[in-house]
């Protein structure tokens, strides 16, 4: 595990874009694990600079997204397809075929679910996996449950979450109460991750996902488990981690 701590959200970004950069210049054809929220925006907005500066090639990049609400229109402005087009995808030349998001508007939505993970495996699986973090600990929307889930399906989401979310909506009773979600195990096949908290509003989670005990009450304590992850983080989302740390 390597924890780098920068000066704030902007130096963050930058940070946690070099590894992304690095990871598709060594190999163009790199499948990227990609997250949404407001965290990776940032980073977002830094792959795009260097695109435009040319120092980077999307074309042969394939993505696959971590989450999606559920059920949602594609095109609404709130679903994570509209959020990677708007964010991503139009500002670089990735090829559309080559992006991939879980469907929020499947009829059969665990079919629908299985068939991406099996796309994912066929292509040997994720190359590096971008994530956030919850304030309860989730990782894509893997919720707090008694076990770690496994591959891709649809989930329940936690009150705690949809209040979180519903900054993004008009109103709270707008925010889709299911979502369909890679689980822990097929996030834990990514050859390398990282995670990108920011705020101090994060810094209790992150102390506890890498100093506490591994336990699906806290799902990106799994992390712990990970051969190759990197966490990129704020000095704020950092304080309590170095605080148990000593330093």
């Amino acid at each position: 595990m390597t924890v780098y701590v920068e000066k704030d959200y902007a130096a963050m970004s930058r940070a946690a874009a070099g590894l992304v950069l690095q990871t598709v210049k060594a190999k163009p054809a790199a499948v990227l694990g990609l997250a949404t929220g407001s965290t990776p925006i940032g980073m977002y907005q830094e792959l795009v600079k260097a695109y435009q500066r040319g120092e980077v090639d999307f074309a042969q990049t394939v993505s696959y997204n971590l989450d999606e609400y559920y059920p949602i229109n594609h095109d609404n402005d709130q679903s994570y397809h509209y959020f990677m087009r708007e964010n991503l995808f139009r500002h670089i030349n990735i090829r559309p075929e080559n992006t991939h998001v879980p469907s929020g508007e499947a009829k059969d939505v665990e079919k629908s679910a299985a068939e991406y993970d099996d796309r994912l495996y066929e292509l040997g699986g994720v190359d590096l996996q971008v994530l956030g973090i919850g304030n309860n600990g989730h990782i894509g929307f893997n919720e707090p449950a008694d076990v770690f889930a496994k591959g891709t399906g649809l989930v329940d989401l936690t009150a705690s979450t949809i209040e979180a979310n519903s900054r993004f909506f008009a109103s709270i009773d707008d925010v889709p109460k299911k979502a369909v979600s890679m689980g822990i195990a097929t996030i834990m096949q990514a050859k390398q991750i990282m995670l990108l908290a920011s705020g101090q509003g994060k810094a209790g989670i992150i102390a506890q996902t890498i100093l506490g005990e591994i336990t699906p009450q806290v799902p990106a304590s799994a992390l712990q488990l990970h051969r190759n992850v990197t966490f990129f983080l704020d000095e704020a989302a950092a304080a309590e981690l170095l605080a148990g740390l000593g330093k």
